[in-house]
């Protein structure tokens, strides 16, 4: 299993990023794929999830209303569309597979929302 993650960066208050997760190694259509967000200090958060086909989202509170978690089966690659992004947003984006009882991540994107 490989788990690629991109397009972080620095942004300031109330401006977009969209993450990209390439997947490889595994049956990408058959798991849902979730991202998680790790900010200094603080543990691991679970931000997004969405179903193996699309079909279904979920979303933290603090996120629910502003990300968008999409999916492009064909292309092996799991999307997260962030909008009207807060210095509290700030922190290291992971991608996430969970195959049977194991986790699977990548090595993290970069994500300031900065002034």
């Amino acid at each position: 299993v490989q788990l690629v993650e991109s397009g972080g960066g620095l942004v300031q208050p109330g401006g977009s990023l969209r993450l990209s997760c390439a997947a490889s190694g595994f049956t990408f259509s058959s798991y849902a794929m979730s991202w998680y967000r790790q900010a200094p200090g603080k543990e691991r958060e679970l931000v997004a999830v969405i179903t193996s086909a699309g079909r279904s989202t979920n979303y933290s509170v603090s996120v629910k209303g502003r990300f968008t978690i999409s999916r492009d089966n064909a292309r092996n690659t799991v999307y997260l569309q962030m909008s009207s992004l807060k210095p509290e947003d700030t922190a290291v984006y992971y991608c996430n597979v969970r195959k049977g009882w194991s986790d699977y991540w990548g090595q993290g994107t970069q994500v300031t929302v900065s002034s």
